[in-house]
C-alpha cells in the first residue's frame, strides 16, 4: 500500500500545475489588456509546457507589434538557421531616438563628458544559453510580457532610465530539441520520478549547440554564429548590466552572484565586486519576500573570461550568474520536495524584476564605473612595463586572419610591422604584428596573453589559462620599447581574398601545405576527382617563375595521373575559393630533391572518417572534432553510436576517430573487428578516453599512467578533512597551457614550422613516453607549464611523458594523443595534427614494439 501511494503522488495531472499570470505576478501590478498575454498566443499557461523557439519567436514579434516600448531585431542565425532575435525596451518616447542614446552611451566611454544622471543604464537580460537549462527561456516570455504590457510608476520609473536588451534564448537550436524532449516525453499526468524518462535526455544532451558546442564557453573564442552575433550587438551597446540565467542540480536552490570571493580574474578592479554585491542584495531581498531558498559566494566562479557572466566583467559591466534548481521536465521529486516546472520559472522572472529595479536605483554608480573603467585604460596600459605584443606572422596566413579577426570581434586593435622587428632575441618579420597595450580594451588584452601560473586560490571550475596566442601556435612577445617599433597607420581589417591568373598548362601542379586551408583545398579537389601526392621530403622544382622550393607535405598533381578532363579548372577554382597559390611545375626532374615520380611522393586520399559518439563518449569533444572536420577540412564524418559499432561494415571507412569517452563498453567482437580493420590499412585515431581504450587493447604499443596514479604522488601526511578540496583543487589540471617538444620530420606535423607546439591539458591522464624509435611525434619539455595553474607534482609528472605517439600496426596505422587537439574549436595550432592524420596515416612506417 506504501508503494502505491508513493506512485500516486509521483503522478500529478497538467492541469494542476497550469498557473494563471497570477501565480507568476503580484496583484497590484496591472497590464494593458491590449496586450497578448503568453496564453492568448501559445494556447497555454507559462510553464504548462515547454515553449518551443519558434513560439518563442513569434510570441516576441507579436509583443514588438502591438506595444510603443520595443522593437524587435533579428541579428544573426543559428547553424540550423533559427533566428537570433533581440528585443530592445524603453520608454515609447525615447524609442525613436533609441539610436541616438546608443551612441551616447558609447560616447561616455570613449572621453566625452556627459551627466550619468541624465543617461540610462543599458541591462542585457540574457536566457538559457544551456537548451535543457529552459526555464530562463520561458521566464523571458513573462518578462517581456512584463515590459511590453505593465502598467503603473514601477515600470515608468524602469523604461525612463534604462535601456533593456533582451535576448530570450542564447541557444535556440538547444532549446527547441529540449521543448521536443520534454514535451514529447509528458503525459497528461506527469511523473515526478526523477528516473523517467522525460528527465533523463539520451545522448547527445540539449544543453549545446548543433555542433554540440557549451555556447557559455564561446564568448571569448566565437567560433559559432550565435557568438559571433551576440558580441557584436554587445559592442553596439556595450551595455552595464548583463544577466545569465542557468540551471543547475534538482536537488539545489538557488545561485545569485558574487560567486567565491576569491576566485575572481585578477584584472576584474574591486569596483565590478562592490557593485555585484549591491546587486545582490536586490536578489535576496525578493527571494526572502517569497520565502525560496538561495545561496552566494559557494561554487561557480569569476575567472575565465569566456562566460557569459564574466565576458562583461571584462568589458566595464557587471557580469551576473543566476542559477535555477532545475525540473529537467514539468515536474520532478527532490530532497526539497516536488520540483515544478512553473515554481523555476517563477524564480528566473522574480530575479530578472529584480535586477531590473537594482539598475534602476544604482543606476549612476554603475554609467561612472563603466566610463571610469574605458577612460582610464590608456592610463593604466602607460602604467605597465611594456608596451604591447608582438605577434609573430608567417606562411601560414589563414592562421592569422583567424587570429586577427577574433581580435577585431573584441575591439581589439592589431597593427602591422612595416620593418622588421627584433624583441629579446627573437626577430619578427614585416608579416608580424603588433598589439599596443594603449587601447580602450587595455584589460582584454592582458587577459587574452597572459600567462600568469599562479594565483590567490588555485582553484578554478573551468579554465586556468586561454592564452590565444598560444592556442593558435603563434610566437608572440612583449615589447619593452617603442624604439625602432615601425607599424602601420591603420589597424588590420578583414582583407579581399586574392586572385590568380589562370593556370597554364603544366607537366603538374604543386601547392605548400603551410595555409590552415590546405587542407580543406586538397579534400576539395581529391573529392573532385583530382588525383594527387604529397612529398615526404624537400625538393626544389623547375616552375616557369624560376627554381622553387617545397617543403615536405607539398601537394603534387602531376597531370600524367589525371583521368578528369576538367582537373585543370578544379585547380583555378580552388586556388581563388581557397587563396592558396598553385605553382605550375615544368619538368618531372627536380633541381633538387626526389623526382615527382619518386616513391617518396605518397598517395594521399580524400579521407572517409568514422567517428565514433554515443553513449559513453563525451558530446563536446566529438562535437569539436564534427565541427573541426566539417567546417576545417570539408569532409563529413559518420557519426556512429558505439553500441550500432558491431553492425557497421568499417571497411566502407579509411579512418576511425575516438573523441575522449569509455570505449571499454564495445563487446569483444567489435574490438576485434576494429584491430583487423587497423590491420589491412586502417588508420585510427584516439585521444584522452580514446588514446586509452587503444593502449587498452594494446594496438597502442604505450603504457600511461591513470588519473589515480598521478594522485598518488601527493603527500597526504597530515591532513584533515578540512584540507579535502583544497587537494582535490591541486590533483586536478582544470584546464592550463603545456608546451611540447615537436618531430619537425615525421608527416602528422607537417606544416608546423617550429620545434616547439603548445597544447590544452584538462586531465591528469598521461600517456609515457615510448622507449621505440621513431613513434613519439610530440613529447612534454622539462619545463612544460607555460600559462594557467598546475601543481608542481602535477608538472614534474606531466614533464618528459608523451604527448602523441604514432606508429603502424600491420599495414594501418595507431595514433594516440593524450589531449584533445581541437579544444573548443579555438585550438588552431594543435588541430593540424588531425588533419595531417586523415592525409598522411598512411604514409608513415615506425614499429610502437621496442
Amino acid at each position: 500500500m506504501r508503494f502505491i501511494i508513493t506512485i500516486l503522488t509521483m503522478l500529478v495531472s497538467v492541469s494542476a500545475l497550469a498557473k494563471p499570470l497570477s501565480y507568476y505576478f503580484e496583484q497590484d501590478v496591472k497590464f494593458d489588456p491590449s496586450i497578448p498575454t503568453p496564453e492568448q498566443v501559445l494556447g497555454y499557461e507559462v510553464g504548462e509546457w515547454h515553449v518551443r523557439h519558434d513560439q518563442l519567436v513569434q510570441y516576441m514579434q507579436i509583443l514588438a507589434e502591438k506595444s510603443d516600448r520595443m522593437n524587435f531585431k533579428v541579428i544573426g542565425r543559428t547553424h540550423e538557421q533559427r533566428p537570433l532575435v533581440m528585443l530592445t525596451v524603453t520608454a515609447s518616447d525615447k524609442l525613436g531616438q533609441v539610436e541616438q542614446i546608443r551612441k551616447a552611451h558609447l560616447a561616455r566611454l570613449n572621453g566625452e563628458a556627459s551627466d550619468s544622471s541624465k543617461q540610462p543604464a543599458v541591462v542585457w537580460m540574457g536566457y538559457s544559453v544551456h537548451g535543457n537549462e529552459s526555464s530562463g527561456s520561458n521566464a523571458s516570455l513573462l518578462v517581456a510580457y512584463y515590459l511590453a504590457a505593465a502598467q503603473g510608476p514601477e515600470i515608468d520609473a524602469l523604461l525612463n532610465n534604462t535601456v533593456i536588451l533582451l535576448d530570450p534564448s542564447l541557444n535556440p537550436d538547444g532549446l527547441a530539441r529540449f521543448a521536443n524532449w520534454a514535451n514529447s516525453n509528458r503525459g497528461m499526468k506527469l511523473s515526478s520520478d526523477p528516473q523517467t524518462r522525460e528527465h533523463i535526455e539520451s545522448w547527445p544532451s540539449s544543453r549545446t549547440n548543433h555542433y554540440l558546442f557549451d555556447l557559455n564557453r564561446d564568448w571569448l573564442l566565437l567560433q559559432h554564429p550565435e557568438s559571433r552575433a551576440r558580441i557584436a550587438q554587445f559592442h553596439q551597446w556595450k551595455p552595464n548590466i548583463l544577466t545569465d540565467f542557468h540551471e543547475m542540480g534538482p536537488n539545489s536552490t538557488y545561485f545569485f552572484q558574487p560567486g567565491i570571493p576569491t576566485r575572481k580574474h585578477p584584472i576584474t578592479p574591486e569596483e565590478n565586486v562592490t557593485l555585484t554585491k549591491a546587486i545582490a542584495n536586490y536578489h535576496a531581498k525578493t527571494l526572502d519576500e517569497h520565502n525560496a531558498l538561495y545561496f552566494t559566494e559557494e561554487s561557480f566562479d569569476d575567472f575565465y573570461y569566456g562566460k557569459g557572466s564574466t565576458y562583461p566583467d571584462v568589458n566595464g559591466g557587471v557580469g551576473i550568474l543566476f542559477e535555477q534548481a532545475s525540473s529537467r521536465g514539468h515536474l520532478q521529486e527532490t530532497i526539497n520536495g516536488p520540483l515544478s516546472f512553473p515554481f523555476t520559472i517563477k524564480n528566473q522572472l522574480l530575479t530578472s524584476l529584480s535586477t531590473f529595479q537594482a539598475a534602476i536605483d544604482n543606476r549612476t554608480d554603475l554609467l561612472d564605473y563603466q566610463a571610469k573603467f574605458y577612460n582610464k585604460a590608456v592610463d593604466l596600459a602607460g602604467d605597465e612595463d611594456f608596451k604591447g605584443y608582438v605577434v609573430k606572422g608567417g606562411a601560414d596566413q589563414s592562421r592569422m586572419q583567424y587570429f586577427l579577426d577574433l581580435l577585431r570581434q573584441h575591439q581589439i586593435n592589431a597593427y602591422m610591422l612595416e620593418e622588421p622587428l627584433k624583441v629579446n632575441g627573437q626577430s619578427f618579420s614585416e608579416q608580424s604584428y603588433y598589439v599596443p597595450l594603449a587601447q580602450p580594451q587595455f584589460r582584454l588584452i592582458k587577459a587574452i596573453f597572459s600567462e600568469q601560473q599562479r594565483f590567490v586560490d588555485n582553484t578554478f571550475y573551468d579554465v586556468s589559462g586561454w592564452t590565444l596566442a598560444h592556442a593558435f601556435n603563434l610566437e608572440f612577445a612583449k615589447v619593452s620599447s617603442n624604439w625602432g617599433l615601425n607599424v602601420a597607420k591603420m589597424p588590420w581589417q578583414q582583407s579581399v581574398k586574392s586572385s590568380f591568373a589562370a593556370l597554364p598548362q603544366s607537366y603538374a601542379y604543386a601547392f605548400k601545405w603551410d595555409d590552415y586551408l590546405a587542407p580543406k583545398m586538397l579534400n576539395s579537389l581529391l573529392e573532385q576527382g583530382v588525383k594527387a601526392r604529397v612529398a615526404l621530403s624537400p625538393l626544389t622544382a623547375k616552375t616557369p617563375s624560376g627554381e622553387i622550393a617545397f617543403e615536405p607535405g607539398s601537394i603534387l598533381v602531376p597531370a600524367g595521373l589525371q583521368t578528369d578532363s576538367n582537373w585543370v579548372s578544379y585547380l583555378n577554382q580552388a586556388q581563388n575559393e581557397f587563396g592558396i597559390e598553385i605553382t605550375p611545375i615544368s619538368s618531372g626532374l627536380t633541381v633538387k630533391g626526389a623526382d615527382l615520380g619518386s616513391r617518396a611522393m605518397a598517395v594521399v586520399k580524400a579521407p572517409k572518417v568514422l567517428l565514433v559518439g554515443g553513449q559513453g563518449t563525451s558530446q563536446y569533444e566529438l562535437g569539436e572534432v564534427w565541427y573541426y572536420l566539417d567546417r576545417f577540412v570539408g569532409t563529413a564524418p559518420s557519426i556512429i553510436e558505439m553500441e550500432r559499432l558491431g553492425n557497421i561494415d568499417l571497411e566502407n571507412y579509411s579512418h576511425i576517430i575516438l573523441a575522449h569517452g569509455n570505449f571499454n563498453r564495445l563487446d569483444d567482437a567489435t574490438k576485434v573487428a576494429i584491430k583487423s580493420w587497423v590491420r589491412k590499412g586502417g588508420v585510427i585515431w584516439g585521444h584522452k578516453g580514446g588514446a586509452k581504450f587503444l593502449a587498452d587493447q594494446q594496438l597502442l604499443k604505450a603504457n600511461y599512467l591513470s588519473r589515480r596514479d598521478v594522485a598518488s604522488a601527493f603527500d597526504t601526511t597530515g591532513l584533515t578533512y578540512a584540507d579535502k578540496d583544497d587537494l582535490a583543487g591541486r590533483q586536478r589540471i582544470a584546464g592550463a597551457i603545456f608546451n611540447t617538444s615537436v618531430d619537425l620530420s615525421h608527416p602528422l606535423t607537417y606544416s608546423l614550422n617550429r620545434n616547439t607546439l603548445p597544447v590544452f591539458k584538462n586531465s591528469t591522464w598521461l600517456l609515457e613516453k615510448s622507449d621505440s624509435p621513431f613513434v613519439n611525434v610530440l613529447t612534454y619539455t622539462d619545463k612544460p607549464l607555460l600559462a594557467g595553474f598546475t601543481d608542481d607534482v602535477n608538472v614534474e609528472q606531466v614533464a618528459g611523458a608523451a604527448g602523441l605517439i604514432a606508429h603502424s600496426y600491420g599495414k594501418g596505422s595507431v595514433i594516440g594523443m593524450t589531449d584533445n587537439p581541437v579544444f573548443r574549436g579555438y585550438w588552431y595550432g594543435t588541430s593540424r595534427l588531425l588533419s595531417n592524420a586523415l592525409f598522411f596515416g598512411n604514409a608513415f612506417h615506425a614499429s610502437g614494439d621496442k
